[in-house]
């Protein structure tokens, strides 16, 4: 378990607020390797672990990267509902996101 930068946490959080309406209270950040069907990292970071007050969700999970193109920070926030019971989870689902054309890298 490890501690996020000062300024990922509140960005986040400013984030989660925007897109699914609710307060967030960090509680931890959780390290995931993903591998692909080759053996390779799919994905690799720190997971940042949210309690939030949403009507369907008690946890979002979230991250962030630097977009090569525009050399912008991007955050992406998973609500901890439906399939995503875990920081792993969260990581999958987006990963699957990604390969059937939704969210961006």
């Amino acid at each position: 378990m490890g501690m996020p930068d000062d300024e990922s946490i509140p960005e986040m959080t400013r984030v989660i607020q925007e897109q699914h309406g609710c307060q967030a209270t960090w509680i931890e950040s959780v390290h995931i390797h993903e591998n692909d069907r080759n053996g390779g990292t799919a994905w690799e970071g720190d997971v940042q672990v949210f309690d939030v007050d949403h009507a369907t969700a008690k946890k979002v999970y979230g991250w962030s990267f630097v977009n090569d193109d525009s050399r912008k920070r991007l955050y992406t926030v998973v609500l901890g509902d439906g399939p995503v019971t875990s920081a792993k989870r969260a990581v999958q689902v987006y990963l699957v996101g990604l390969t059937k054309g939704v969210g961006k890298r």
